[in-house]
């Protein structure tokens, strides 16, 4: 549990100006029902009905008191519901205020001690409507007719299907069981290793051990008539396990698509240090969506394809030399599960890095030009219609552009920088000093700031912060080149490379025009593509 964050977002206040609701507020906040104890751990046990849609099960949830506390709030949307709450052999009672439920506690509570509470639930999970974005679970079936069932749940939450403390902020710090009771004909694949099958006439319950500390809404349930294979990792901090679960009609088609898995674990493992989770393994697992971050058990949906989808989304050909979603969603790995925002106000982390990964990711295997080509390619899709960063305490992401305009920013950062080998530096030490830990976008930008030495503040908040591209106002008079910056926050002044005719030059603008005599000619001016700004030749 990130302390320091928890007393952050305890004392920030919400911008009123928008229409939220209290729901918002009971989602968003950490509330006093919810700051009094720290999750240890989650005991998840439930059956699936595949014919009637529905699941029923208990949780078993771990916290250690920090402080006292009488009432506790558990997450649970509707159409699910709670049948019981137990601690100690005792029922509970509790009161419901939306997706919030309130659990009165019989006993006091002791700063220090570790207590458990049991919450039965059952009920209709709330179907996707287009997964993994409408999130929810996906009930359908293989072309043999087979069930094939899974969820998707990080925008909603993962209280769509399960009684949870639904906030990012806080982590089962000593991990998580998973059970999941299928048709004794289907296999559940879930998070973690699995540790033990048990059997009936009809069924088979399989259960998951995760010993890392893992986001809820990464928690899943895979369920098919799925084939295994395996291979080995030689990784960073030795032998690493990658197992696939894939439809049986697939198999053929997964063995060799999936050879692309160990070539993007060395890519990341250069970039950003090693898997972060060695002891619960590395899972990609055939799902009815195209698929999703969920921790050491990533889905996977591309139909086999390289590109998102069978395109490229740069427009440069070299998003067609890998699977985005074996890419993109194994990125999260590092960026997202390993470190997680305590608020989605701030989930550019976890999508900015992520979609830059997929430029480290060519720049490993095919070089710094293909890199560039791709990330570049992407800046067709940056819409600048709101802020990356969204409103804390309600539950509200920011921009889509946290993707492309995130990666963006990131590349040219790099080139800030000037040294590849302090960047690599960078990325990998956010993964260690973050390590399973939940942070703030300020926690990660003054780490980068302290680690450069520069001061990126005005960097980050103009491209974190508003929808303005800076512009670079350029005259160019026989040798003299003037220029000044438009479209920028206060203190802006980064310096960028500009192409004089067929030479590259550092120059600094800033919001003042500045002068400077050249020894050549000017004919032509650009600014190196790496540099995510617009520029505009002026006439003199």
């Amino acid at each position: 549990m990130n302390y320091r964050f928890l007393f952050l977002l305890l004392s920030c206040s919400i911008s009123f100006g928008q229409n939220y609701s209290r729901q918002d507020s009971l989602r968003g906040q950490i509330t006093a029902e919810r700051a009094w104890w720290d999750l240890q751990h989650y005991q998840l046990d439930v059956t699936v009905d595949i014919d009637n849609q529905s699941l029923s099960g208990s949780n078993i949830i771990t916290y250690k008191v920090l402080k006292n506390g009488d009432r506790l709030q558990l997450d649970l949307q509707e159409p699910m519901r709670i049948e019981k709450v137990v601690q100690d052999g005792k029922d509970l009672e509790w009161t419901s205020e939306g997706i919030a439920h309130f659990v009165k506690l019989r006993k006091k509570m002791k700063p220090g001690k570790e207590e458990q509470i049991k919450v039965f639930f059952s009920g209709k999970p709330r179907i996707a409507k287009n997964p993994p974005w409408d999130g929810g679970f996906v009930f359908t079936q293989d072309s043999n007719g087979k069930a094939f069932v899974a969820n998707a749940n990080q925008g909603i939450g993962a209280s769509i299907w399960w009684p949870n403390k639904d906030h990012p902020y806080d982590e089962p710090d000593q991990g998580t069981v998973i059970s999941v009771t299928t048709p004794k004909d289907l296999m559940d694949v879930s998070n973690g290793r699995l540790i033990k099958v048990d059997s009936t006439a009809t069924t088979k319950t399989w259960t998951w051990q995760v010993v890392n500390p893992i986001n809820n809404y990464g928690i899943n349930v895979n369920i098919g008539d799925y084939v295994h294979f395996r291979e080995i990792h030689e990784g960073e901090k030795g032998n690493l396990d990658v197992d696939y679960y894939v439809l049986r009609e697939n198999e053929a088609k997964a063995r060799k698509q999936f050879e692309q898995t160990t070539g993007m674990l060395a890519a990341f493992e250069y970039w950003f240090g090693p898997y972060p989770f060695y002891e619960d393994g590395f899972k990609l697992v055939e799902v009815p969506y195209l698929g999703m971050e969920h921790q050491s058990s990533v889905t996977y949906g591309n139909g086999y394809k390289n590109g998102y989808r069978g395109y490229d989304l740069s427009g440069s050909g070299w998003g067609m030399k890998f699977d985005f979603i074996i890419i993109h969603e194994a990125g999260h790995e590092w960026f997202a599960n390993n470190i997680t925002t305590a608020d989605v106000a701030d989930l550019w982390v976890h999508e900015g890095f992520t979609a830059y990964s997929e430029n480290l990711y060519l720049d490993y295997h095919f070089g710094a030009n293909a890199a560039a080509d791709y990330v570049v390619g992407t800046r067709k899709i940056i819409m600048n219609d709101k802020p990356i960063i969204g409103t804390y305490g309600v539950r509200e992401e920011g921009s889509s552009d946290m993707y492309y305009k995130g990666a963006n920013m990131l590349h040219t950062l790099r080139q800030l920088i000037e040294d590849d080998l302090q960047w690599r530096g960078i990325l990998r030490g956010l993964n260690e000093d973050f390590r399973h830990q939940t942070v703030s976008s300020m926690q990660v930008e003054d780490y980068i700031s302290k680690a450069t030495g520069k001061d990126l503040s005005a960097f980050f908040n103009q491209y974190l912060r508003t929808t303005m591209i800076p512009k670079l106002e350029v005259k160019m008079a026989g040798n003299k080149l003037s220029y000044r910056y438009t479209n920028i926050v206060e203190n802006f002044d980064m310096p960028v490379i500009a192409m004089l005719n067929d030479t590259e030059k550092w120059i600094f603008p800033s919001s003042e025009w500045k002068t400077e005599e050249l020894d050549l000619d000017l004919k032509f001016f650009a600014v190196k593509r790496d540099f995510y700004v617009d520029y505009q030749l002026i006439a003199n």
